[in-house]
Parts: C-alpha cells; sequence; structure tokens
C-alpha cells in the first residue's frame, strides 16, 4: 500500500473533492466547498516528495522535474480514480487531488434536468459543458456520455488529461485516449479520430484554437462532439470561441458555429445551506434557428433573451435558475450575488451591504 493511500480513503470517507499536500504545510480536505486541515504534521520537503514519486512512473517523474508540473491519473481498485497535478512551490512540492467516483451518476442522481440525456442522442453537432473550475463539469460530461453508451450502439472516443472517469462498454465501444500517454496533444487526437470512425467524441477541454477549430469541424462532417470551457453563460461562451480566432475569419466561423452548435450548458457549484453538500446550478441553451441566426449576424448580447424565452424548448437562465434555488431555501442570499449574471436581480435579499461593493469592481 502506497503511504498516500491513507489519505485518499479519507477523502472517500469524509466525501472530499479534493486533496491538497504542500512542502511546508498540513494536509487539507475541500469538503463541500471549503478547505478544513487534517489533524497530521506539517508536511516536510523530503517526506512529501517520497510519498509523491511512490505513486508516479520515471515518465511523469522526469517530466515533473524538466516542467515544474504534471497532471496524470492515480487510481485504487475497488475504491476511486484521482486526477493529480504535481507543481513546485516557494516551500518546495506540492500536489493536488481530486476525486473521480468509481461510480458514474446518472443526469438524474447528479439532480440535473432530464433534457441532458437527450443530449447523447443527438446525431451530429457540437455541445459544450462550462462554467469555473471545480464546477462539475466533467462529471456532468460523464453523465451523459454513459447514457449514450446505454442507449446507443456506437463508437465513443474519448480525448482526456487525464483520463478521468472510466466508462466500460455497455451497448457502445469505447476508446479513451490520454494527452502525453496515448496521443501528444488533443489536437493531434482529434484529427486523428476523423479517421477512427467514430459516432461521438469527447474532448476533455478546448485549449486552443485549433483544438476548437478541429471540434467545430468533426461537428460538421456528421459527429457529436462533446466539450468544455472555463466560461459562465452562453453568451460568453459563443463569443470565447469567435474571438478566439484572428479578426479575419470571425465571419466565417460565426457562419460554420451557427451550423455546428446543438447546445450550451453552463453550470456553477454552491454550497447548500438547508443541509450539508452541494448543489449546482444550470444554464441551457438550446440552438434553435433563432439563437443561430443571433449567431450568424453576431448580436451575441440578445441570446440571454432568447434563453429567457425559450423555456418552451428547456431552455434556462443561470439566474432563473439561481433564483429559483435562492427561493427554496437552498443557497446564501450572498453567494447568490456573488455568482450571478444579473446581481440588480439579487441586490433585495443582501443583508450585508459591503458585498455590494463587488458590483463596483471592474470585470
Amino acid at each position: 500500500m502506497a503511504k498516500l493511500d491513507p489519505f485518499f480513503r479519507l477523502m472517500v470517507d469524509t466525501q472530499a473533492s479534493d486533496l491538497h499536500l504542500s512542502a511546508g504545510n498540513p494536509p487539507l480536505l475541500r469538503v463541500h466547498g471549503e478547505l478544513q486541515r487534517v489533524k497530521y504534521k506539517v508536511l516536510e520537503e523530503d517526506e512529501l516528495r517520497e510519498m509523491l514519486y511512490e505513486i508516479a512512473s520515471e515518465e511523469i517523474i522526469k517530466k515533473f522535474e524538466e516542467e515544474g508540473e504534471v497532471d496524470f491519473g492515480y487510481e485504487i481498485p475497488g475504491l476511486a480514480r484521482f486526477r493529480i497535478n504535481y507543481f513546485r512551490q516557494r516551500k518546495g512540492i506540492a500536489a493536488a487531488f481530486r476525486l473521480i467516483p468509481n461510480k458514474i451518476k446518472t443526469v438524474e442522481e447528479l439532480g440535473l434536468p432530464p433534457l441532458l440525456n437527450k443530449l447523447a442522442l443527438l446525431p451530429r453537432g457540437l455541445v459544450l459543458v462550462t462554467g469555473p473550475t471545480g464546477a462539475g463539469k466533467s462529471t456532468t460530461l460523464a453523465a451523459i456520455i454513459d447514457y449514450a453508451n446505454r442507449m446507443r450502439y456506437d463508437h465513443i472516443i474519448t480525448i482526456e488529461d487525464p483520463i478521468e472517469f472510466v466508462h466500460e462498454p455497455k451497448n457502445c465501444l469505447i476508446n479513451q485516449r490520454e494527452v502525453g500517454v496515448h496521443t501528444k496533444s488533443f489536437a493531434n487526437a482529434l484529427r486523428a479520430a476523423l479517421r477512427e470512425d467514430p459516432d461521438i467524441i469527447l474532448v476533455g477541454e478546448m485549449r486552443d484554437l485549433e483544438t476548437i477549430a478541429l471540434a467545430i469541424e468533426a461537428s460538421l462532417t456528421g459527429h457529436l462532439v462533446f466539450s468544455t470551457l472555463h466560461t459562465i453563460g452562453a453568451a460568453q461562451t459563443v463569443s470565447r470561441i469567435i474571438d478566439a480566432f484572428p479578426p479575419q475569419e470571425r465571419d466565417q466561423i460565426r457562419v460554420s458555429l451557427s451550423e455546428a452548435l446543438r447546445a450550451v450548458v453552463s453550470q456553477t457549484m454552491f454550497k447548500r445551506i438547508d443541509k450539508p453538500g452541494r448543489i449546482v446550478a444550470v444554464e441551457i441553451m438550446i440552438a434553435t434557428p433563432a439563437i443561430r441566426n443571433l449567431i450568424r449576424e453576431n448580436k451575441i448580447h440578445q441570446i440571454p433573451s432568447l434563453i429567457q424565452t425559450g423555456k418552451k424548448y428547456g431552455m434556462i437562465s443561470l439566474d432563473d435558475c439561481i433564483m429559483d434555488y435562492l427561493n427554496k431555501g437552498y443557497i446564501s442570499p450572498e453567494e447568490a450575488f456573488i455568482k450571478a449574471i444579473d446581481k440588480s436581480r439579487f441586490l433585495p435579499f443582501i443583508q450585508d451591504k459591503e458585498i455590494a461593493d463587488f458590483t463596483e469592481i471592474p470585470g
């Protein structure tokens, strides 16, 4: 048993999402969104390095020592998988571990709208799940892919860095590829995937222009493509994609994106105040003909209005979802205000008026 394994078991037992080990500090767990110290001694540099190197391959250690950071996955059979990042900091080595449960939860178990299951059955197009780090994007995508795996008879290729949720074949053939292990980059793997007869392609993250362009191309050539972006809200997501391209290419990419895009699911995580745990607030934009027209005509700022009026298609705005949770007493007014897009809607609920000063901070 590795020396780190008891920490991993503690994560599972305490329902922690993350573990932080850092030279010069005691271990910390993130439980329900907040960091908590573990009753353990301060970790010394040499001791922590030995613990971390014990679970890493020679290739991973070499990459870390050359570059100063590295991502990889680690699994304890029967317990869980972990997404791991090693990095250097002022006092020495450090590591962050994200728990990836062995069991993939369904859309229903996650408390997400059932409409997300229908996205798994689309014949083609681009579906994006967006939100800040730690918002549960990977968990949502895993639920959607798992539904496709159960309901379709197709070939699914995932391209991840690192592989997070492990999908065992059910009705689908699933090939999972890890950047740095099975392929050099997202773009390389995505380009190759077009020759590997996939029906569904999961791109862990659209990090660069080439990957974005290839994902759009794949979705326009008969594939169903899922991916993520670190954006909040459908309108910001569309703008981020278009702005990634040089100005002279943006008119064409607006046309391509309007044809490729099927849906944007944007989510953010809240701490519950009615009981222990967290809850996900979601925005859903379905690419209706009216939405496509706004994208083509560069009227992105009007997308929120169409989301508001698109409830019959299953659309919901992030702020409406947040307001619903606030009215039900699930979340605090302060966190609702801070994470809302239109903060003016939530200002009347705020008792501590100093929080309202956030609206005065540019950006």
